[in-house]
Parts: structure tokens; sequence; C-alpha cells
């Protein structure tokens, strides 16, 4: 069987890639590595993502951050932010704690499988770009604890290629939030904003 990058151990042989890219002003540097999701380069859909993204403040969650290229670049870009970087990748862990001290940033990185190691916490945004790979049922329950962990005014933002379910997953998103938004339709992915949890205002019909 394949190694895959949302397994929490990885089987892979390590061998350490740099990556650097700059973000709103700031030059960012990385390392990378085998047995986690994109390895040496920033994906088009994380880019595509960040460029997207509005200021950030307050509690942000990067939800499956692999080696952390969202969650540093959120925290360097917006300094009122308290960035949390979850994921069930250790390899990745230890490249997002790492990557954190190489950009002068600090967050706390924590091992979660999906959501479950931080339920109960809330927080003003969670950013992610899923483990598609994974499988819908598994990228939906992300979306779902996303929907309950918003504090008032939060939004959950995420990319999605549509050639992988964009429009279905719009859908989905419908019936977890009354607002959702296309920030960005380029390179074949669309770059979503989901807000007004239904449980909390009732969902509305909106144009995406």
């Amino acid at each position: 069987m394949n190694d895959q990058y949302y397994t929490a151990d990885p089987q892979s042989e390590s061998k350490p890639v740099p990556c650097a890219f700059p973000y709103r002003g700031y030059g960012l540097n990385f390392m990378t590595d085998a047995g986690v999701f994109s390895k040496g380069e920033l994906d088009v859909g994380s880019r595509l993502l960040l460029d997207a993204l509005p200021a950030l403040s307050g509690d942000v969650l990067d939800l499956g951050c692999g080696w952390g290229a969202i969650g540093v670049a959120v925290a360097r870009a917006n300094k009122s932010a308290r960035v949390v970087m979850a994921d069930v990748n250790r390899r990745a862990l230890g490249l997002a704690q790492e990557n954190c001290l190489r950009n002068g940033v600090t967050a706390e990185v924590i091992e979660s499988d999906g959501m479950s190691a931080v339920m109960g916490r809330r927080f003003d945004a969670v950013v992610t770009n899923p483990p598609i790979r994974a499988g819908k049922q598994v990228i939906y329950k992300m979306f779902a604890d996303a929907a309950v962990s918003l504090k008032d005014g939060g939004a959950l933002y995420l990319v999605i290629r549509k050639q992988q379910g964009a429009e279905s997953c719009v859908k989905y998103l419908r019936t977890l939030f009354g607002q959702v938004e296309k920030l960005d339709k380029s390179g074949g992915f669309w770059v979503l904003k989901a807000s007004e949890p239904v449980g909390e205002k009732g969902a509305e019909e909106n144009e995406v």
C-alpha cells in the first residue's frame, strides 16, 4: 500500500527538501519531506487559498496543516492571530514546529485526527486545504466539526479542486452554513468561505 500523507506515521524514507515562497511582503522558508503533502513546493491550491484570505485575527486553526505553509504564513502576516496547527501526520507536525522556528512565528502545534483533539475549543477562523484523497466522509466531517467550533462572526475558509467535487462540496456546506461564498475560481480550484453556522442563525439561499 502506498504511503499516504494523511496517515499518522508515514513509512516512506525521510528525504528533507527546502521550500521558500513570499507572502504579503514576507519571505518564508520551510523544510518539507517525503510522506507529507506537497513535498518541496507550495501547491497551487494552498497558494490560491492564502492569496484569497482576508486579514485574520483572534484564534485561527490551520486544519490539516501539513508542513505548515498556511499556518506559518497566516501567523507571519497577521500579528494579532493566535494560530493553532493540527494534523494527524506526526512527521508533518515535526516539520510544522521546525518551520515556525525558521520563520520566527509562534503557533500551537497539535496532533489531531481531523478536529478530534480541538473539539470544544472555539475559533474565529478555520482554514484548510482538506485531504481530498482521504475521502468525502473524512473531509465532510472536518467541515461539520468546524461549523460547530466557530465563534460568532467566524468563518471556515477552504480550497477544493473543481474536478474533485467542488460543486457537491458547496451543496453540503449549505447544509451547515447560512452563507457560502466563492472567493476565487482559478486554476481549476474554488476557494470558499463558509459562515453563519445554521445551528446559530439558520440557512439562507445564497448564490455562489
